[in-house]
């Protein structure tokens, strides 16, 4: 009995011993495999996001922009005095004591959002709280410190840091940068192990971009379009600005906007970049391309005669209008500049349905241009063919859908010189660690008219702003411009037809008339106090223009037999008066005004609001206050001629 006592107890010391052993082993002697079990099990990689990198516009404005913040987590399980706790947190958040309990109260929760992106000066208060349980982690948030300006555009980003829409949506990997992956320690509950929250610094920044966007033009662009909708009831309105020779994107606006900062807390609907998505009927913004494709098929000359019927023409079974209007013969230049609808067809008739399908597809219409931005629609031209009273109605841009941004560059191509060009908003990227910028060149598709056929339809589009044209509230004191106005019908959603007393007024135009820099489209939606496109959207143009070449600095046209427009009627040709000044407004010589009849702006530079009211008492003037501060600028500038209207645009700063 003995022995077999001791040989279970040697047994036993055997056995421990060999246990001793191998735990020794594994604990002491190396072992790959092991040691890779062990990582896995007590170590992770965590994927770092860099600051994202910043968007600004031409001139080196930041746009959008990253700044440090810190977001608040809680381990509710041990937090202790969770109603004290909840009461403390809500005073310095700005919440209910409720909300922040109802957060941490479940004890079986071992990880919570409390607060995503605070400022930095509240979190320094929360940490100086020193409650177990509450931890801070450091985190870029994305500012956008002009709030609504460009906001359709710029787009924005979601609570995680994940890009929703516009160019933080396009060029997010650029923006983004080169992701960091780092190697942390973590718990048993596989939880990373995060030091006072400062995980992310050290980690390279993502890519810059610099648009081609003017801030303060775009600034302008938007406040002429609220303006614009508010005074004339309208459900929306869309702006665009284009370099004429390349289709850079100078401004680019939509009407209702939105703070890009409070995105998530706006509608769908209000966010919409309706410049690129949106689909309308032109109208007679579409007629210049009519002649366009005349002019390159040799069917006409600007000064070929079409008899326009006194008003009404019949097409098979359908009647076509020109409306209020009995024109008999009219040159080609009068159809565009009197915008006869049945001139139009005539023409249209005369190219025939395939060249005017092929001219329309030539200027971009009905495909994507490829601009650098998400959602851009491709628009639509039925295939052929096309039944007579269709071919009527496409030649004044009925039967067709184009968005705001494929007028405006088939405009830029018509009066540049023939080159169709895509349009793009991204003028460089900037490497954040080697500072090289990456410049973007424009990119032309092809050439959709002759220079000398370009040259044409500038001589043409200039007669619709002159004297007697429908575009005259287009003119700009002190330059040419030239344009088209657009009256189109609303179709039916529901339905076939148009919806009753529903338009879209629009203006396309360029300017300088002679050498155009600027191509801007305006297009007002269902303006109810008025909308003729003459009334509604010309006028809009002519303060965008003006403001864009004198920002610009392109000087005032200086007036000669060689490069002035003159305005002809059918009866009289208007000519400037003998004793008219080489430089003054192009619409006040056209209509015969001497210098001496010409009220002057006064200079109300560096004054203020008390000040400038003081000096233009009296004068009937109509200011409209832009900013605050003391006077930096007046659109018309200092010494120019006052316009029709009467009403001067002060900037204070």
């Amino acid at each position: 009995m003995k022995s077999r006592i001791v040989i279970l107890f040697v047994g036993f010391c055997c056995l421990w011993g060999l246990l001793i052993l191998r735990a020794a082993s594994l604990q002491v002697i190396p072992h790959e495999r092991l040691k890779t079990l062990q990582e896995r099990q007590f170590r992770t990689v965590v994927t770092l996001q860099s600051r994202r990198g910043a968007i600004t516009d031409h001139q080196g404005r930041e746009l959008a922009l990253s700044t440090t913040a810190f977001s608040l987590y809680a381990d509710p399980k041990i937090i202790e005095g969770r109603r004290s706790v909840a009461r403390k947190v809500a005073k310095i958040l700005g919440h209910s004591p409720a909300t922040v309990y109802s957060k941490i109260k479940d004890s079986r929760r071992r990880f919570v959002w409390i607060q995503r992106m605070m400022d930095p000066s509240m979190a320094e208060k929360i940490k100086a709280l020193d409650i177990r349980g509450l931890s801070l982690v450091e985190e870029w948030r994305r500012i956008y410190p002009n709030e609504s300006v460009l906001s359709h555009t710029l787009g924005f980003l979601g609570i995680d840091g994940q890009a929703l829409e516009g160019l933080e949506l396009q060029y997010d990997e650029s923006l983004r940068g080169n992701q960091k992956k780092v190697m942390v320690r973590r718990d048993a509950r596989g939880r990373p192990l995060v030091a006072d929250g400062l995980l992310f610094q050290q980690n390279p920044d993502g890519h810059d971009l610099r648009l081609t966007v003017d801030s303060e033009l775009q600034y302008m662009l938007e406040s002429e379009l609220r303006a614009a909708v508010s005074g004339f009831e309208a459900d929306s309105a869309v702006g665009i600005v284009l370099d004429a020779q390349t289709s850079a994107i100078r401004a680019m606006a939509t009407v209702p906007t939105f703070d890009a900062n409070k995105a998530m807390k706006t509608g769908a609907d209000t966010r919409r970049n309706r410049a690129i998505t949106d689909l309308m009927e032109p109208g007679s913004t579409m007629k210049p391309f009519v002649i366009a494709g005349a002019l390159r098929e040799k069917k006409l000359q600007p000064n070929s005669k079409y008899f326009c019927e006194n008003g009404t023409f019949k097409i098979a079974d359908r009647i076509i209008r020109d409306d209020q209007h009995k024109f008999g013969w009219l040159s080609v230049s009068e159809i565009l500049s009197f915008s006869s609808n049945i001139g139009t067809t005539k023409i249209a008739f005369q190219l025939g349905e395939e060249s005017l399908r092929r001219t329309l597809s030539d200027f971009g219409f009905g495909a994507k241009l490829g601009v650098d931005l998400p959602g851009e629609a491709r628009g639509s031209l039925l295939p052929l063919p096309w039944r007579s009273h269709l071919l009527s109605n496409v030649s004044f841009g009925q039967g067709v859908s184009t968005t705001a941004l494929q007028v405006a560059n088939a405009y830029a191509a018509a009066v540049n010189g023939g080159m169709l060009n895509s349009p793009y908003i991204v003028d460089a990227v900037r490497d954040s660690e080697s500072g090289l910028l990456k410049e973007i060149a424009p990119k032309p598709i092809r050439r959709v008219l002759t220079p000398e056929e370009s040259a044409q339809m500038r001589l043409m589009l200039a007669g619709v702003a002159a004297p007697g044209g429908t575009g005259v509230a287009a003119n700009v004191n002190g330059f040419i411009v030239g344009g088209k106005t657009g009256t189109a019908q609303k179709p039916n959603p529901k339905g076939r037809g148009y919806l009753p007393g529903a338009y879209i007024s629009s203006f396309a135009g360029f300017i300088p008339a002679h050498d155009p820099r600027f191509v801007i489209y305006i297009a007002v939606d269902q303006p109810r106090k008025a909308y003729y496109a003459s009334q509604v959207a010309a006028p809009i143009f002519a303060k965008i223009a003006s403001y864009a070449v004198r920002k610009s600095g392109v000087a005032p046209l200086l007036l000669s037999e060689r490069n002035l427009v003159r305005k002809k009627s059918r009866a009289v040709a208007v000519a400037p008066a003998e004793d008219a000044p080489d430089v003054m407004a192009a619409a006040d010589l056209l209509n015969g005004k001497a210098a001496k009849e010409v009220e002057i702006v006064p200079d109300l530079s560096k004054l203020t609001l008390r000040e400038v009211l003081r000096r233009v008492n009296g004068k009937e003037l109509q200011l409209k206050m832009l900013g605050r501060g003391v006077v930096s600028e007046t659109i018309p500038a200092a010494g120019e001629p006052v316009p029709a209207d009467r009403e001067i645009t002060v900037f204070l700063r």
